[in-house]
């Protein structure tokens, strides 16, 4: 074999830090409400917590800004 061991992986700072770099836009509120209305009348619960963190986020200005 060639591989080479052990198997470097990327420390939590250096995932942070890349991450960052990449900004990813959210929906508008309102559309991640009606994802919320319709998690509830699922009742999925999984779908309910992504969509709540979501439309916090959203609704929370950036630090700094």
């Amino acid at each position: 074999m060639t591989a080479k061991w052990p198997v470097r992986r990327p420390t939590e700072h250096a995932a942070l830090r890349a991450t960052c770099r990449s900004a990813r836009p959210l929906p508008p509120v309102p559309a991640l409400m009606a994802a919320l209305v319709d998690a509830v009348d699922r009742r999925d619960r999984e779908g309910f917590c992504l969509a709540a963190h979501r439309v916090v986020r959203a609704a929370t200005p950036e630090v700094g800004e």
